[in-house]
């Protein structure tokens, strides 16, 4: 590749990046999950579109997805709060595996008896679209609150769910015979189970190193994070067990420890996740050609109705039934099972193995994401409201970051106040913080001063609260509690142990 070939490639993915951006801002807007738009993007320069781009190696397409898939797992993890996810944790487990199991069958069942599709197809179909897609899920989802328990089963299930799914995909796109179902769910549990130890006690010791190693710059906290969260994948992957679970509880561990610099860690991993979602649904844009796409919609169509008006049902309701969890619930969250960009990659597998019919596969299953995500993104809020689901938020949680003072034993606490919290109106005085701890500056409106015990705190303003060693912990659970429960916290039962966006 010439200079002049490198000019011209980094001009073209400065203007792609800057259209995706500039979509961003039309999805939050129209409700349609940004996907959509960036495969938009990626069909409009292909083949059929207005620059013709010809690009047809899925294998190259599979690895950029399965590393951009990596980014978004990170990334996710690092956002999941644990007090939201631990009550709905058994629920999520159970969709993520017997619920797998159900939808793969009737979906499977309705693609060969409806459609026509051979059993080998029809259960590859069945598996690549069990899969949820968190981003496309949530793109949607953030902007109307939910009870915490629906929030969390759904957040949960699309962090989980893809492991299975990717075994799945890969055993009954092997040539050769597909093994017995018993032999399949002997080699997902124990991968499942590999994957699991690896993700945890790498989280658990990338964690504890980056509390007691003090990096020679603040920059230099997001990129180890995000490095241990990829060790967690790869170790995972080397040692034949699911990668991608590991990556997600890595990051889970490491978004809830107290780690210095944690917002930053989390606005890293953000950026990041984007851009591995812009180019990986541009790449699959590509990779598509549209005038083929016709003669598979009717079909598409027709599983996806089997999908989301039956196998996503029964696999909520079969999956719940032991938690006595609301219809109302059951009914959102059956709803709420939007496919995104982990269906379009895994459908890449078995054009990679060379599997009869595989582009035809692929087609459907890039259609049906289309079409249904059309159709469920923009309707979801409306269903959370018809279903009285929707209400007002929490008050915020306070933007807190930790920063360390190796030499002093201390740490400067950075608190941003949100416009929903308890702690407006609050005297200094009041907070009521632990012996070691104080509030040395407020910020506000631009300025900053030294504040009083009788100064009153209000919205929008940044603390910066010194702590030693001991009291860092029962500090920041007492700010919390006042952010949640106000001055009288302690009286109102509010301990403030939520960790919410803690660093």
């Amino acid at each position: 590749m010439t200079v002049h070939q490198l000019n011209e490639l980094l001009l073209i993915c400065s203007l792609v990046l800057l259209i995706a951006v500039a979509a961003v801002r039309i999805s939050s807007r129209s409700g349609l999950p940004s996907l959509l738009l960036y495969l938009g993007i990626g069909i409009a320069i292909g083949q059929d579109g207005i620059f013709d781009v010809r690009f047809d190696d899925a294998r190259l397409t599979q690895v950029i997805g399965y590393a951009a898939l990596v980014v978004i797992l990170a990334e996710g993890g690092l956002s999941t709060k644990w007090k939201e996810i631990k009550p709905a944790l058994p629920a999520a487990v159970m969709l993520s595996t017997v619920g797998i199991a159900v939808s793969v069958g009737i979906t499977a069942a309705g693609a060969h008896y409806l459609v026509g599709l051979e059993w080998r197809q029809a259960l590859i179909i069945g598996a690549v679209v069990s899969s949820t897609d968190a981003a496309a899920v949530f793109s949607v989802l953030r902007k109307v609150p939910l009870p915490p328990r629906v929030t969390g089963v759904l957040e949960a299930e699309s962090g989980f769910n893809d492991a299975p799914v990717v075994i799945l995909v890969i055993a009954f796109s092997t040539p050769g015979p597909v093994d017995d179902w018993y032999v399949l769910i002997g080699k997902i549990a124990l991968e499942l189970a590999i994957g699991a130890a690896i993700g945890l006690a790498t989280g658990w010791l990338g964690a504890f190193g980056l509390r007691h190693v003090a990096l020679p710059a603040s920059g230099l906290y997001p990129i180890a994070v995000m490095a241990i969260a990829v060790v967690a994948y790869a170790a995972g992957a080397m040692a034949h067990g699911s990668g991608f679970l590991a990556v997600y509880l890595a990051a889970m561990i490491l978004g809830n420890a107290r780690l210095p610099h944690a917002p930053a860690n989390r606005g890293f991993a953000e950026g990041l996740g984007w851009i591995a979602q812009i180019g990986m649904f541009v790449l699959l844009g590509l990779l598509v050609t549209p005038h083929e796409l016709l003669k598979d919609f009717w079909p598409a169509i027709v599983v996806g109705l089997v999908l989301t008006m039956v196998a996503r049902p029964l696999e909520v309701f079969v999956s719940l039934l032991p938690f006595r969890i609301p219809w109302q619930e059951q009914v959102l969250m059956s709803w709420a099972g939007l496919r995104g960009a982990v269906p379009i990659i895994l459908a890449t597998i078995p054009m990679v193995y060379g599997i009869d019919g595989s582009r035809r596969v692929f087609n459907i299953v890039f259609v049906l994401v289309v079409v249904y995500t059309l159709v469920q993104g923009p309707t979801l809020p409306w269903l959370a409201r018809a279903l009285g689901l929707s209400g007002s938020a929490d008050a915020a949680d306070l933007g807190i970051e930790s920063a360390p003072l190796e030499r002093l034993r201390g740490h400067l606490l950075s608190v941003s106040v949100p416009l929903e919290s308890k702690m407006h109106g609050v005297e200094v005085a009041e907070l009521r913080l632990p012996a070691g701890s104080a509030v040395t500056l407020v910020v506000r409106e631009g300025k900053s001063f030294v504040p009083l015990p009788s100064t009153v705190l209000r919205r929008g303003d940044e603390l910066l609260v010194v702590a030693t060693d001991p009291v860092r912990d029962a500090a920041e659970r007492r700010l919390r509690a006042v952010a949640q429960g106000g001055k009288l916290a302690d009286w109102l039962g509010t301990s403030g142990n939520g960790r919410g966006r803690s660093s």
